[in-house]
C-alpha cells in the first residue's frame, strides 16, 4: 500500500486565476464571500480554539458550516481555516491534537485554490500538524505529530514526516 499521489489531491482542489494584477490573498474579500463572513468565521474559530468543552467546540464549528461527527476531540489550538471551514469534514470519533492547522485553501501569487479536506471515522491528527486543502484521511489513519500533511492517507495507516511518508500500511479487519 502507497500513500495516494498529490494528483488526487490536485484533482479535488479548485484553481482560479488572480482575480487582478496583484497577489491572489489581496483580493480575498471578493473570492471568500466578504470581509464580514470572513471576521465571523474567525471569531468563531478563535472562540472554539480556547475552549475545552469539546460539545461546545463542536457545536461552534457546526455554527459555520463545518461537518463535525458524533464524539470528535478537536484540541486546544486548532486552526480551522477562516476563509471556507464549510468545507472541512470531520467525522465520527477523530481525533485532532494540540495546534494542529486545517486549511482549505492557498493564496498563491498568481492563482487561488479551494479544495475540501475530509477526516474520516476514527482517523487521529497528532499535535502540530499541517493538513493542505483537498486532502482526505482515511478511517482509523494516525498522522503523526508535526506532520504535513499534503495528500491522501489511506484508512489505518500510519505516516509521518514533513511531507507525509507511510510508516505503516493499514491492516485489513480481523488481522493482527
Amino acid at each position: 500500500m502507497t500513500l495516494g499521489s498529490s494528483q488526487a489531491r490536485k484533482a479535488r482542489l479548485q484553481i482560479h486565476p488572480s482575480p487582478g494584477p496583484h497577489n491572489s490573498l489581496h483580493y480575498f474579500p471578493q473570492v471568500t464571500g466578504g470581509m464580514l463572513r470572513v471576521a465571523w468565521h474567525s471569531l468563531v474559530i478563535q472562540l472554539a480554539r480556547y475552549t475545552p468543552w469539546l460539545a461546545v467546540k463542536r457545536w461552534l464549528y457546526r455554527s459555520i458550516g463545518v461537518t463535525v461527527g458524533g464524539y470528535a476531540s478537536v484540541g486546544l489550538m486548532v486552526m480551522l481555516d477562516v476563509f471556507f471551514p464549510m468545507d472541512i469534514t470531520i467525522g465520527d470519533e477523530v481525533i485532532i491534537g494540540y495546534n494542529t492547522t486545517i486549511l482549505c485553501h492557498e493564496f498563491l501569487r498568481h492563482e487561488w485554490r479551494r479544495g475540501p479536506v475530509v477526516i474520516e471515522r476514527d482517523a487521529m491528527v497528532g499535535a502540530n500538524c499541517t493538513i493542505l486543502p483537498g486532502v482526505v484521511i482515511g478511517a482509523g489513519a494516525s498522522v503523526a505529530a508535526g506532520s504535513l500533511v499534503n495528500r491522501d492517507v489511506p484508512a489505518g495507516a500510519v505516516v509521518a514526516g514533513v511531507p507525509i511518508q507511510l510508516i505503516r500500511s493499514g491492516q485489513k479487519e480481523g488481522t493482527e
